[in-house]
């Protein structure tokens, strides 16, 4: 995508498909209030939340050039592997945040040779009543949690919600997430929860409103 335009398009196109804002912004790697922009910019949303000067503060991520290729995909999962290799002695399930975060994770519990585990979060499911939401669930389809160490992986950090919910739910199922690993964190985040995060990219944002 190589301008706002396209993104409005695509915002467009996914709400008429149906996918909810929360969706939408796991889908452009946006924030949910820049999804909720687009969607209003596009004309197919409700009044959205915005900045002072009209528009959401965000950075968008297209990795889709390294997502669309199985090779490519396999050789950025590997390297976030290579990050997490020497985070714990004890893991032996990798869980990967649906819906971007899912292939991801294949490839580094193949690399760590663990079990792996999806979590779908609850932004998912977000649109413009949050009190209508549910609570994100692991996926009976996949490894359990079962009181093990784990590692957590996601494609970008861009709030840090949706990883700090997971490693709750981590939690809350007896398990101990060691590490995370993404491909870009937008916000520079050194760790969530105390669990520490590793990442690809880096992208700090430099201007009148600091540095993320």
């Amino acid at each position: 995508m190589k301008n706002i335009d396209d993104l409005v398009d695509s915002a467009s196109d996914l709400a008429q498909r149906g996918l909810s804002k929360g969706e939408i912004a796991d889908e452009l790697n946006v924030s949910r209030e820049t999804a909720s922009w687009l969607v209003e910019r596009s004309g197919t949303g409700t009044e959205p939340e915005t900045s002072d000067d009209g528009g959401p503060h965000d950075i968008h991520v297209d990795w889709s050039a390294v997502g669309r290729d199985s090779n490519r995909l396999y050789h950025a999962g590997a390297a976030m592997a290579d990050l997490l290799s020497k985070k714990g002695d004890d893991v032996d399930l990798t869980i990967g945040i649906e819906k971007a975060g899912a292939p991801l994770a294949t490839t580094v519990a193949r690399e760590l040779e663990t079990d792996l585990g999806t979590y779908a979060p609850t932004k998912h499911q977000w649109d413009d009543d949050e009190s209508e939401t549910t609570d994100g669930s692991f996926s009976r389809n996949f490894a359990q949690i079962r009181d093990r160490d784990c590692y957590v992986v996601d494609d970008t950090i861009t709030s840090g919600k949706t990883m700090g919910e997971t490693i709750d739910a981590i939690h809350e199922q007896g398990g101990n997430p060691v590490a995370c690993v993404v491909l870009a964190d937008k916000r520079g985040v050194g760790d969530i929860r105390g669990v520490p995060v590793y990442s690809l990219l880096q992208v700090i944002r430099v201007g009148s409103d600091g540095d993320s």
